[in-house]
């Protein structure tokens, strides 16, 4: 095998990457000179250069994480040339961020760059007080800290920290994809970061792979492209749905998609897209069957991913060339395009939707891509354990599978129904929400018991590398694990989360933020499904109470839900006045009504789950009673009674004793 790979490999994909930027940056006309305040060409390339390179070396960060952390042996040399590949790469995000940073400042400035102090004390203004200059210091904050912990780092469970502080580099791009206060923001900022997290992988894999090839035997090798192969399809339908939505919430029509230097960009990407896709299944269903066979085929399937890495180059250099160019569907806040606005649309960037009525819980819908897809694998995820488990013979009961989909069911449609169309305008709707996410949705999914399936379901590893299984027994023995998991714990977490998050700044923060709503609704899950767990669960936990002493923290937790809500029913102030109370309704209860209402779900509605909780854990009281008398029973069938004789005779030796005691 030519070494020369190792170089040819990575210059096709940056040479394919800049070739095709270049092209973009024309066909888009990012590149030509400005009439007004025109930056130079040095910066009208530097940016969108500089912003690519960011988005490769991130590819291959978060790719070679991942393939470390699921699909290689630590005690191989696989191991220690992935861990390089993202150290290496985390160290060039960081200086293209930084370059990025200096590149946009000058850009939006109008500034020549210099070393003079007014040069810098305009930067430091850009990075202190304007969202985007922020948004790019973050960046480099977290390229840093991520280049030292992927330098650092060479053990095996520590990868998950470097995989985390990789997956948040994502963040800061996915909030500048589309403006804050814009129309349908939220739905694009988790569609881009989508489509970057599933394009790193996709990318960062594959450049991974190619490094790797060198340093294993055949048989190894079609071990890890299988293996590759599975995350390659699950970021292709990632990147190729996110894709689609992006598209469509900038371009708008079918005219501007033919029309516009945008749109046509965006087909020059689809067009990439769908060729990657066919090598990817050629890949998978031709080429990695054939590696072990002969050195033939590993050869052929090494220069195969060469020539997929300069077509992921071509997307890339596209890709970078449409952060550039002008989108034809406005992405400025609807506060900055001047024109009368509702108080709604200034707060949200969205219109307010109609008057809510019994039939708007089915007809409105507020689609969230991240969110369905976790939905739509979740749903996959599970369905095929179950079949893979009745394939071996084995059996899953349906009353596990049941409550597995309805749970995922309402989870879709809590986060893209009528819910999450109205819970930024209504409170009562809002409060609606956070019961099915606390209390309903994880009760649903707990009785599932996916961590049970899973373990029967999965393979054991053998070749020294950690699949699901493997990172499911070690997280559940963990000393965090038995902390978080301890009934008193996930009890004062799930009853005090109400009191801390209502009556502190945190809900205005999840009201107005993206990234606040999105922890809401994530803490909140993992909140309820603890408790829920720690209560009823059938998956492995390190201690439960006994179930007198869960019957106590259910009613426990049951009048801490009941204050909770007779407090927001009785008050008197209005909540988030200035967001709620600032919508501009005309339409519906009035605001101090409509919260006195969410009070009365959180009370009421909110309490169903809880008295079903409680019915459960009686339920699974009486049948471990019943199944410890019938254990009892047949040990008394075995031992021919041995057990009670043996008492018996205790009893007799004793009133002969206290009989001697009494006549003397």
């Amino acid at each position: 095998m030519p070494r020369s790979l190792r170089v040819l490999a990575p210059a096709l994909l940056l040479a394919a990457t800049l070739a095709f930027l270049v092209v973009g940056l024309s066909i888009g006309g990012a590149a030509a000179e400005r009439t007004l305040a025109d930056p130079g060409t040095i910066v009208r390339y530097g940016v969108p250069i500089a912003r690519t390179i960011v988005n490769v070396a991130m590819a291959g960060l978060i790719g070679s994480v991942v393939m470390a952390v699921w699909a290689l042996a630590s005690d191989r040399p696989e191991m220690r040339v992935a861990l390089d590949v993202a150290a290496g790469s985390a160290a060039v995000l960081t200086v293209a961020s930084a370059a990025t940073l200096i590149f946009t400042y000058v850009d939006v400035s109008g500034l020549p760059f210099s070393g003079d102090a007014s040069f810098g004390a305009g930067l430091a203004q850009f990075v202190t007080e304007i969202e985007l200059g922020q948004l790019w210091f973050i960046e480099l904050l977290l390229a840093a800290t991520t280049t030292v912990l992927a330098f650092a780092v060479r053990e095996r469970r520590l990868t998950l920290l470097v995989l985390i502080a990789a997956l948040a580099t994502t963040l800061p791009l996915a909030q500048q994809g589309h403006a804050a206060g814009a129309s349908g923001h939220s739905q694009a900022v988790n569609s881009l970061l989508v489509h970057l997290i599933g394009a790193a992988v996709w990318l960062g894999g594959l450049l991974t792979l190619v490094f790797v090839a060198f340093t294993v035997d055949r048989k190894r090798l079609a071990v890890l492209s299988g293996r590759y192969s599975s995350l390659a399809l699950l970021a292709f339908i990632g990147v190729a749905a996110s894709g689609v939505v992006s598209a469509w919430l900038r371009v708008g029509s079918i005219d501007a998609l033919f029309g516009t230097g945008y749109g046509i960009l965006v087909v020059l990407k689809t067009v990439a897209l769908l060729a990657l896709g066919t090598f990817g299944a050629v890949q998978r269903t031709w080429l990695i069957p054939r590696i072990a066979d002969s050195v033939r085929g590993q050869r052929a399937f090494i220069w195969f991913i060469t020539a997929e890495l300069a077509v992921m180059g071509i997307a890339s250099g596209v890709a970078g060339a449409l952060g550039r160019t002008a989108t034809p569907v406005a992405l400025e806040p609807a506060r900055d395009q001047g024109g009368k606005i509702s108080p709604a649309e200034w707060l949200t960037g969205d219109p307010l939707p109609p008057e809510l009525t019994p039939s708007s819980y089915f007809t409105e819908w507020k689609f969230d891509l991240a969110w369905a897809l976790v939905c739509v694998f979740g749903l996959l995820f599970y369905f095929a354990a179950v079949i893979r488990l009745r394939r071996r013979g084995d059996r899953w009961p349906i009353g596990r599978t049941i409550p597995w989909a309805l749970g995922i069911a309402g989870l879709f449609y809590t986060t893209n129904g009528a819910l999450n169309a109205y819970e930024q305008y209504l409170f009562s709707v809002h409060m609606l929400a956070h019961m099915m996410l606390t209390m309903l949705i994880p009760l649903l999914l707990v009785l599932g018991a996916p961590v049970t399936l899973t373990l029967r379901a999965v393979e054991k590893r053998t070749d020294g590398s950690w699949g699901g299984r493997e990172w499911i027994m070690w997280a559940v023995q963990t000393p965090y694990s038995k902390f978080i998991t301890h009934p008193a714990v996930t009890a004062v977490v799930f009853a005090g989360s109400l009191w801390i998050f209502y009556f502190t700044p945190i809900a205005r923060w999840a009201a107005s933020e993206h990234l606040g709503h999105q922890w809401m609704i994530i803490h909140f899950l993992i909140a309820g499904y603890l408790f829920s767990l720690s209560m009823i669960g059938i998956d492995p936990v390190p201690y439960r109470f006994p179930y007198p002493l869960r019957l106590v923290t259910l009613f426990a937790t049951m009048a801490s839900h009941a204050f909770f809500g007779v407090t927001i029913m009785t008050g008197n102030g209005l909540m988030l006045a200035d967001w709620y109370g600032a919508m501009g309704r005309t339409w519906g209860a009035t605001p101090l009504e409509d919260q006195s209402t969410g009070g009365g779900i959180a009370w009421g509605i909110g309490e169903l789950p809880t008295l079903a909780l409680a019915l459960v854990v009686a339920v699974q009281w009486s049948r471990s009673d019943t199944k410890e008398q019938k254990r009892k029973d047949r040990f008394a069938d075995r031992s021919g009674e041995a057990e009670l004789h043996a008492y018996n005779e205790m009893l007799a030796a004793q009133a002969k004793r206290d009989a001697r005691t009494t006549r003397s």
